[in-house]
């Protein structure tokens, strides 16, 4: 017999079934209240039961011969306390049996309607809960009353509600960003091709001019296409001390990076300071992603400054912890729009040069991924300065000078 599990939108893991499991919390807290008043009212009705034969037979004894009568019937003297007992007992038993059904329905109709008004809350989470889908994320429950459990529950779950629509709205911003970007050297690639093969007199010179621009264009594409995985695999990543972490030097780092843009730096006339730590910039991790780290923020300085301007690459250490603060001239930014260049394709209005905006936010989700901080910050007269904040290598830190390019 095959047994067909349903999918989830995703098509990588089976759905799962809904499935029964007995009554409800309502109905077991009703059942679980209605059982203890019914546990208490009947110990209750024994205790009286038992106190009332107590008291019969505790009755003076009459004299021999004398008239009796208990409920309309002659009884012997001596035998009065047990006729009285066994009367009022049974009257006990006859009162507190009707007296036992309407306390324990009674209690079973207050429990059932407080417990409903009690998860009344619950029920508005699961309802909200299944009106959700990615277009409807706005629905809230705003819970009013007392500050208690389920109150906390229902502010949770809007908590959480307001943290996946910033997610969905960052992804849809992400995603028509990349397509936007995308679509720039895709759009290169059709026109010169088009207009190439509309030229009937078109030489060798044209086409060879042509692959250059499609060169360019793939090579723009595909620096996004890698831009794009590696953001994605490094937010998505939950690393752990073991996963390959080795030791990484920072000014290393900087002195690998200002090497590979010397011949841009040169270009710009661009003076570069580099202020090492004295007493060495290690840190553990990934050593390809902290190197990263460090390359893209030397290119946005190399790349979004201005002709003639500056450069400083600087270390710090302060106990465990390892700064690194690449500043740089360019032109004057907002401060208030500062944060928004470490969100993807967010090169800002202000800012000039190549790149696609991805450089900051690369930065700040590989920093984020190794327990760091990264903020950024306007150099008075124009230009940024970004600090990173990472833990240190603990023992065996290096110190290496690093050579200034010229």
């Amino acid at each position: 017999m095959t047994v067909l599990r349903r999918e989830d939108r995703t098509g990588s893991r089976p759905a799962r079934a809904r499935r029964r499991r007995g009554p409800g919390l309502r109905v077991r807290l009703t059942l679980l209240a209605t059982g203890l008043v019914a546990a208490v009212s009947a110990l209750l009705l024994w205790l009286g039961w038992m106190l009332v034969g107590e008291v019969a037979a505790s009755l003076p004894t009459l004299p021999p011969g004398t008239p009796v009568l208990v409920d309309g019937v002659a009884v012997p003297a001596g035998e009065i306390a047990a006729a009285l007992g066994h009367s009022a007992r049974a009257e006990v038993l006859q009162v507190g049996s009707v007296a036992f059904a309407l306390v324990v329905l009674a209690v079973a109709v207050v429990s059932w309607v407080l417990t409903g008004h009690v998860l009344q809350p619950v029920h508005d989470v699961t309802a909200t809960a299944r009106r959700l889908s990615a277009e409807s994320l706005d629905a809230r429950i705003d819970l009013e009353g007392p500050r208690d459990e389920v109150a906390e529950l229902a502010d949770t779950f809007d908590e959480m509600l307001d943290r996946l629509q910033a997610a969905f709205d960052a992804q849809r911003r992400f995603v028509a960003n990349a397509s936007h970007e995308l679509r720039t050297p895709l759009a290169v690639l059709r026109t010169e091709i088009d207009v190439t093969l509309a030229d009937p007199d078109a030489d060798v010179d044209e086409l060879r001019r042509m692959a250059g621009v499609l060169r360019d264009a793939t090579k723009r594409a595909e620096g996004l296409v890698d831009g794009l995985l590696l953001l994605a695999r490094t937010e998505a990543a939950e690393r752990r001390a073991s996963d390959g972490d080795e030791p990484v030097d920072l000014d290393l780092a900087a002195h690998g990076a200002l090497d590979a843009v010397r011949a841009e730096v040169e270009g710009r006339r661009l003076r570069v300071e580099v202020h090492p730590a004295a007493e060495g910039a290690v840190v553990v991790g990934d050593a390809a992603l902290l190197e990263r780290v460090v390359g893209n923020l030397v290119e946005n300085a190399v790349r979004h400054n201005v002709d003639g301007g500056w450069i400083t690459v600087g270390t710090d250490r302060a106990g465990d912890r390892v700064d690194l603060v690449v500043a740089s001239s360019g032109p004057v930014l907002d401060p208030a729009r500062v944060p928004d260049l470490f969100e993807p394709f967010r090169r800002g209005a202000d800012r000039v040069g190549p790149g696609s905006g991805l450089g900051l936010s690369i930065v700040r989700a590989v920093v984020r991924a190794h327990g760091g901080t990264v903020s950024a910050e306007p150099v008075e007269g124009g230009g940024l300065s970004v600090r990173v904040g990472l833990p240190g290598q603990v023992s065996g830190s290096l110190n290496t000078g690093v050579t200034v390019p010229t």
